[in-house]
């Protein structure tokens, strides 16, 4: 909580100035209004520093701390606990700065008659247009615990989907380096070794060995790492530079799903996000075109987001949605006959939330695929890069025992 200072004026009329706590200069005043029969002015405190706003603005908010949050809150709504009291005890044991920090702000809106989705509206780096959205629903029909409690299985889910992903990368990306760093170390300090011997030995050396030197000689100067360094920085600055404009965004998320093993993976992740989000939006009342329009910003693909962008101009027009999203392309046969089935019986949601546990199946069966695909492959890669370097030691050596036989 901040510090402000306040000036005041006692009953003789001397001045003197105070320091209060207090969450803004109208609450400062207020504590100090019946102690003193003037207040000069209010301002804060320059030399005071909040460690919770500070902690606040570098802590971000996870899917992890909003799925908890949604739990407890659905809970203490059904058991008939008032909301404003819901909120004040969330935020006392909230564990994120940030997220306890907006609670707080929430409660306040609340008790001043503000809706729930209102207030949460204020707060986008909390709350989505997903999550707020679903709570206007929630509010509207009357059943927030029940929307609440749905919130926390979706959130739940999508934690679950993205863990499942991450762990299908953890395992190259981590090999991968330590290849990397293999083999600078063999080529920094294993070469000159050898390349000492190879002097008193005269002779010719093969074709690999002497471009191993040379990569030896190259990473050992000063130029090298001045060059490289920056490089390798500046490519990863343009890439994320790229990424973040609208066509670098679709050229890169389209080339994420033609990938030769991962490009499935993507798809299928998107595809189980878009139904399971979808489904959870159509079961709490949100209507149609609204969710597409969730779905389309939270879907994780910018291909997948603008076929789904499309497809709603289509169910404008009163098309179907399994009609509209089959047009685009992007979405397995499969999913748009399930969803097809679902329109046709009325049963949109159920039959949404079944192609999402479907899909989150088949995630995870990839996952489990790539990963005992992926081993070998880089296993057999690490070995190449360290037999490499073996060999053009050692083929010289060959070359002086065959001469001296």
């Amino acid at each position: 909580m901040p510090t402000f200072i306040v000036e005041v004026q006692d009953a003789t009329g001397k001045t003197s100035k105070e320091k209060v706590k207090a969450i803004d200069a109208a609450q400062a005043r207020g504590v100090l209004v019946n102690k003193y029969p003037k207040i000069v002015g209010v301002k804060k405190d320059p030399f005071d520093i909040d460690l919770s706003e500070i902690e606040a603005k570098l802590s971000t908010v996870k899917v992890k701390d909003k799925a908890i949050f949604s739990r407890q809150f659905s809970v203490m709504v059904n058991a008939g606990v008032a909301m404003v009291r819901c909120l004040g005890i969330l935020s006392d044991q909230c564990p994120n700065p940030r997220l306890k920090k907006s609670l707080v702000a929430i409660s306040d809106d609340v008790q001043q008659g503000v809706s729930l989705s209102e207030s949460m509206r204020k707060h986008p780096d909390c709350f989505d247009k997903l999550y707020v959205s679903m709570v206007e629903a929630g509010e509207t029909g009357g059943v927030l615990d029940q929307v609440l409690d749905r919130l926390a299985i979706l959130l739940e889910n999508m934690q679950r989907l993205a863990n499942q992903v991450k762990s299908a990368m953890a395992y190259p990306v981590a090999v991968g380096f330590l290849a990397v760093v293999v083999f600078f170390a063999m080529t920094i300090f294993l070469i000159p070794v050898f390349a000492g011997i190879f002097e008193d030995l005269g002779t010719t050396l093969p074709a690999l060995t002497q471009f191993m030197l040379f990569l030896s000689k190259q990473f050992r100067t000063w130029q090298f790492w001045a060059i490289g360094i920056p490089a390798v920085v500046g490519a990863v600055i343009l890439y994320k530079w790229y990424y973040s404009t609208p066509q670098g965004l679709r050229v890169i998320d389209g080339l994420f799903l033609k990938l030769p093993l991962l490009g499935d993976l993507n798809q299928k992740t998107a595809v189980a996000r878009f139904c399971r989000i979808f489904g959870t939006l159509t079961r709490s009342g949100v209507p149609i075109l609204n969710c597409m329009d969730i779905v389309g910003d939270t879907v994780g693909n910018q291909v997948i987001s603008d076929a789904i962008g499309r497809a709603k101009a289509d169910i404008q027009q009163g098309g179907m949605i399994s009609i509209a999203l089959d047009k685009e392309g992007v979405f397995p046969v499969l999913a748009v006959q399930m969803m097809s089935v679902g329109e046709e019986t009325g049963e949109l949601d159920a039959m949404m939330l079944k192609v999402a546990d479907f899909y989150e199946d088949e995630v995870e069966q990839t996952v489990k695929a790539l990963t005992s695909i992926i081993e070998p492959i880089m296993m057999v890669i690490v070995a190449a890069m360290v037999g490499v370097i073996l060999l053009s030691m050692y083929l010289p050596m060959f070359a002086v025992f065959d001469e001296l036989g």
